[in-house]
């Protein structure tokens, strides 16, 4: 039996503050991380700000003989994403994780959505998630070695009311998380995306019978394993919450192929139940993967040579 521990090692959490955030730090620290507590200490919509709340974390963290320092700089803006790091490194000298989880709620139905509410969502969840990971890869790649960990939701991944400008971020970010985990292979540096379900000051009121079950300590340690030197797994999507852990994946069937030329919409119609059929769900690592299997169908129906 093994176990997670991070000895050594310097954890960055941003929204750190409260919620998911600190029971990220608090774990974190628990399994020997030095944690940098990023956060900007304002409302629920984003707006104020404050030192209070990741110094709380801060404290918490100190009192239980822990190492930890807060910033207070947001991931919104490129210069604070940069802000985060180099205080980490002027704290620690490295940066061996990231967990970006600073996040807001503009909440609003797509008729009654306003351009400032789908921006402000949109700089703090996904242009922040670009924001803190790019100065992050680039100390990452220097050491030859990093564990980015980003949050998802499936507010996104699956669709919820009201939500469209936090699910469009929140997905946006399993774009990047893909493209992380492919460039930093080669550099030890591990990518992954979670999708946490949790009572949090965003989730107040919204939860019904499961907001008692739905604690967010429950999701810390999917958080925690993710970011840390025994994490294996790249490239991956995971779910947790209310004592659940799963996997999401994104799959693409085999589908339907015509080597007669361009296909009429009638011809689509006419193999929709092929185009549609599950049952030969494949799940890739990348797109050249997806093309490699349309170069596979093509050269069994004759449309291409084989190769060599």
């Amino acid at each position: 039996m093994g176990f997670v521990e991070f000895e050594g090692r310097t954890v960055v959490v941003t929204g750190a503050g409260g919620g998911l955030g600190r029971e990220y730090a608090l774990a974190l620290a628990r399994h020997g991380a030095r944690v940098m507590v990023n956060d900007l200490g304002g409302t629920v919509d984003g707006t104020g700000g404050g030192a209070s709340m990741a110094d709380g974390v801060v404290r918490e963290i100190q009192e239980t003989g822990g190492e930890a320092v807060a910033c207070y700089d947001s991931v919104s803006t490129p210069e604070g994403g940069q802000a985060i790091i180099d205080a980490t490194m002027d704290a620690f000298g490295q940066v061996d994780a990231v967990i970006h989880n600073a996040g807001i709620l503009r909440d609003r139905s797509l008729a009654n959505l306003s351009p400032e509410e789908l921006d402000a969502v949109i700089d703090v969840h996904l242009k922040g998630g670009f924001n803190i990971t790019i100065p992050a890869f680039k100390v990452m790649k220097a050491a030859s070695y990093g564990r980015i960990v980003l949050t998802s939701s499936s507010s996104g991944l699956l669709g919820n009311f009201g939500q469209a400008n936090y699910g469009a971020a929140k997905t946006g970010l399993v774009g990047l998380m893909h493209v992380a985990a492919i460039e930093g292979a080669r550099y030890g540096i591990l990518a992954n995306c979670i999708a946490p379900g949790a009572r949090t000051r965003m989730t107040s009121g919204m939860l019904g019978e499961l907001d008692e079950l739905l604690d967010p300590a429950q999701v810390a340690a999917m958080a925690v394993y993710l970011a840390s030197p025994q994490c294996a797994h790249t490239h991956e999507i995971y779910s947790a919450g209310g004592g659940r852990f799963a996997r999401y994946v994104v799959g693409v069937n085999e589908g339907w192929f015509t080597s007669k030329g361009p296909a009429s919409a009638d011809d689509v119609l006419a193999h929709i139940d092929e185009i549609r059929d599950m049952d030969t769900l494949h799940v890739f690592d990348s797109g050249p993967e997806e093309l490699a299997l349309l170069q596979r169908m093509a050269t069994k129906a004759g449309a291409l040579k084989p190769a060599g």
